[in-house]
């Protein structure tokens, strides 16, 4: 946690430092302190296509039906009334069943792939350097110079599914059969008076197509997903002077009633933040901020739990939007005890209750 605070004597000796960039026309009884201009985010939502529209084939086979034919077994034929005709028996082929296809379906197939989207741009921070220490000058300014650091851009790889071959099919050809049926046929007629013989019919069976096999597309859409980047409106880092209220400049009473032994922020403690600190942070400002616990426990606890507390107040601040930069947090433990309740002094819990405190001042930002 950064431990860098600046007291009111500080905040005069940087008044003297920076004189040559002081407010213009300041009014007397008022108090200025130095501020950098935020940055400025917005955010932007960028939709990917993460799977691709594909085809879908379904396929159906093919249908029959069975029909009864009337064929002619026997034909019409004379007969001799003193010799008899001479008959044999002849073979017919027919149709059966007719050829047909069957439909395979090879299903689309895809591979991974991904995509990096930039999440925020790169930018970039002034950052002043130490004073040399080879430096003659009294003046703390001296031998010193500024850098504009930058800040790498964020990115985030997302995952996705691109198509590699799209669905198909495949035809066989399912092949029919053939049957036959016998008849008599006349060799040779009567040589003699004939008496003619009608013909005889029976009846077949066989398997027809009704319809062919046949396929049905069915387009399955894509599927995106929807990242959010921050795209950099304004840059931030120019040094400008806000007025405040000269009180602010001291330590002021945050009056957060911490529970004993605990750094954690109770929903009236975030009304007290965010009726009394966020306000002057929305201006810009930069706050230190200190955070003291009662002289029960450990020195070494009571630091700890003080710097949580310091933190706690911070990363909530954070949360509401506050720029890190405007934030300085400290824990002083028992070090500052407001009255006599120190280590072995019987007090009441109001007194040990008035230690547990956090006070905030408004101080120069670098």
């Amino acid at each position: 946690m950064k431990k860098v605070l600046l007291s009111g004597f500080f905040l005069m000796i940087g008044a003297v430092a920076f004189g040559q960039d002081l407010p213009t026309n300041p009014e007397p009884g008022k108090c200025y302190v130095r501020c950098k201009t935020p940055e400025v985010w917005k955010n932007e939502d960028v939709t990917i296509e993460v799977a691709p529209a594909y085809k879908k084939i379904v396929t159906y086979p093919a249908t029959y039906k069975t029909v009864t034919e009337r064929v002619l077994i026997k034909e019409a034929d004379q007969r001799l009334v003193v010799v008899p005709s001479v008959w044999e028996t002849k073979t017919v082929t027919y149709t059966g069943k007719e050829d047909a296809n069957s439909l395979r379906v090879i299903n689309a197939t895809f591979s991974p792939d991904s995509q990096v989207i930039e999440t925020k741009a790169a930018s970039a921070v002034w950052e002043m350097s130490e004073k040399a220490p080879d430096c003659e000058s009294s003046d703390p300014n001296d031998c010193r110079y500024w850098c504009y650091k930058p800040i790498p851009a964020k990115f985030v790889t997302v995952s996705q599914t691109v198509l590699k071959s799209d669905a198909s099919t495949t035809k066989t050809v399912v092949p029919g059969y053939e049957k036959t049926y016998t008849k008599k046929v006349m060799v040779s007629g009567p040589t003699t008076k004939t008496i003619d013989i009608p013909a005889v019919y029976g009846s077949i069976k066989k398997i027809v197509l009704v319809k062919d096999a046949y396929q049905e597309e069915v387009t399955v859409p894509a599927k995106y997903k929807t990242v959010t980047k921050e795209v950099l409106v304004n840059k931030g880092g120019l040094t400008t002077w806000k007025e405040v209220e000269c009180e602010l400049v001291n330590n002021t009473p945050l009056p957060i009633n911490w529970n004993l032994g605990s750094a954690t922020l109770t929903s009236a403690a975030k009304r007290i933040i965010d009726a009394r600190l966020l306000p002057i942070l929305k201006d810009g400002v930069a706050v230190a901020i200190e955070s003291h616990t009662d002289s029960r426990g450990t020195k070494a606890n009571n630091q700890n739990l003080s710097e949580r507390r310091a933190q706690a107040v911070t990363n909530y601040l954070i949360s509401k939007g506050v720029n890190p930069s405007q934030l300085t947090g400290n824990g002083l433990g028992e070090s500052k005890l407001t009255n006599r309740c120190a280590d072995g002094v019987s007090c009441t819990e109001a007194e040990h209750r008035a230690n547990r405190r956090t006070t905030f001042r408004v101080v120069n930002q670098k």
